[in-house]
């Protein structure tokens, strides 16, 4: 059954509006058709196939499509292709054809795209999912920096529990319903519950719950990442007197 996180990010977006109710994004209500260029300039959308995402045949010529359509001055246009590939390191393919890149390149020309709009923030919808674990952990980097050095929101939506880890905040939706909405450390807590969900927990933190569960005494219980658990797991030996070699 379809949970409604795609038909969400597309209410945001503006490419879906509601039936009944109202949404509303900076105070613009989406079903102004006047201002739906300016709900797109503000809340840009990543899907999961690049390819949908990629009109042109030429990288530059893509990313300029959104500046073009806002009327900004082709110099600066020409500064904005710039600074967008370089944020998703690709400055040196300018000038490439879309389609001899890579997956994960195309991923990346689809969110420098995106940024030439200069959005407040970004919806990603499951924009790893077709990539191979190096592209996807290109993207999350990508993602990562956006939120920390350019102060971009970023709403990401995966079934990679992994990926979920990383999340300031996480709001879990089953059956078109919120049922978890807290941190990380809050929400894999609730293994069991997000096991009959349908949701898979993080090898860390699986690893964590089933010591849990065999009486095992942790100093720390919040353990999301491979770094977290090697760290307790490594204090839990020590405490036991038993000598931890590389």
């Amino acid at each position: 059954m379809e949970d409604g996180k795609s038909t969400l990010a597309m209410h945001l977006n503006a490419i879906l509006k509601p039936t009944s109710g109202a949404v509303y994004i900076d105070g613009i209500d989406t079903v102004n058709d006047e201002l739906i260029l300016e709900i797109r300039k503000n809340v840009g959308m990543i899907f999961q196939n690049p390819d949908n995402q990629i009109i042109s045949s030429v990288v530059k010529e893509d990313v300029s499509f959104g500046p073009k359509n806002l009327e900004i001055p082709d110099a600066r246009i020409d500064q904005i292709i710039d600074e967008s590939l370089k944020m998703v390191d690709l400055s040196g393919y300018r000038d490439h054809d879309t389609n001899k890149l890579s997956g994960g390149q195309k991923q990346k020309l689809a969110i420098s795209g995106v940024l030439a709009m200069q959005p407040e923030c970004i919806i990603f919808d499951e924009s790893t999912s077709m990539l191979d674990k190096k592209g996807a952990n290109q993207v999350l980097n990508i993602i990562k920096k956006l939120n920390s050095e350019n102060n971009i929101t970023i709403i990401h939506i995966t079934h990679n529990m992994e990926e979920v880890a990383l999340a300031n905040r996480v709001i879990v939706i089953d059956e078109g319903k919120v049922v978890l909405d807290a941190l990380p450390s809050e929400v894999f807590k609730n293994t069991s519950f997000l096991e009959e969900i349908g949701l898979d927990i993080p090898l860390p933190a699986r690893l964590i719950y089933e010591l849990k569960k065999e009486g095992i005494s942790l100093p720390n219980e919040n353990v999301l990442t491979c770094e977290e658990c090697v760290e307790v797991l490594s204090n839990l030996l020590k405490e036991a007197n038993i000598n931890v070699s590389n």
